[in-house]
């Protein structure tokens, strides 16, 4: 009996410093590229309420690869909620016909960094305000999932080249390039759409 308990506690202590040698092998789980973005300092909500016109994307989605020829003008308009949470209305064409899509991005533990349900919890996107100014211009990254994609936004359909400077380094310290950016026509424009063509997804 004493030599199968012997033998029975080694195989207990070899099981155990197996287990101990194998977590400190395995590496830490990388870290997103979300998780190195700031969120601009000190910026107020309400310097974002209004209209903002969508000037590029940087998204590696095949989606939006296989259909970047079809890309149709859009704006949003923000509002901001006491909850300090956002409502973004877009409106953009889709077959010909203008439709508003509304979305609630709810606020998250950190200043800057919000959270877009979706119909399954897989679908959740996690949004950070980057750098911005709010009488010209914003960038907001996206993440769902692995995957990441950032968007500029201005106060009006055009942008200046330094304003296009700053997205773009924004864009390839995420890892992503310009092949992947996509710009926005800068005219046929929905500013409004009727009761039968709104798509909402607030009550999420």
């Amino acid at each position: 009996m004493a030599a199968l308990r012997t033998l029975l506690l080694v195989g207990l202590l070899l099981s155990a410093r197996g287990q101990r040698a194998a977590q400190r092998r395995r590496p830490p789980p990388p870290q997103s590229a979300l998780e190195k973005v700031a969120a601009q300092e000190g910026l107020s909500l309400h310097q974002l309420s209004g209209k903002w016109f969508l000037v590029s994307i940087a998204s590696r989605c095949s989606y939006l690869a296989e259909h970047s020829h079809q890309l149709e003008a859009t704006t949003v308009t923000v509002t901001v909620l006491e909850g300090q949470s956002l409502v973004i209305n877009t409106f953009r064409k889709l077959d010909r016909m203008c439709w508003e899509i509304r979305q609630h991005y709810l606020s998250a533990q950190a200043p800057g960094h919000f959270v877009l349900k979706g119909h399954r919890k897989s679908s959740k996107v996690d949004v950070v305000v980057g750098e911005a100014d709010p009488s010209s211009f914003i960038i907001l990254y996206y993440q769902k999932g692995r995957s990441i994609s950032v968007k500029l936004y201005s106060r009006t359909s055009l942008v200046s080249d330094a304003v296009m400077d700053k997205f773009e380094q924004r864009v390839r310290a995420v890892g992503l390039s310009e092949d992947v950016t996509y710009y926005f026509p800068t005219y046929g424009f929905c500013d409004s759409t009727d009761e039968f063509h709104v798509l909402d997804e607030t009550k999420l």
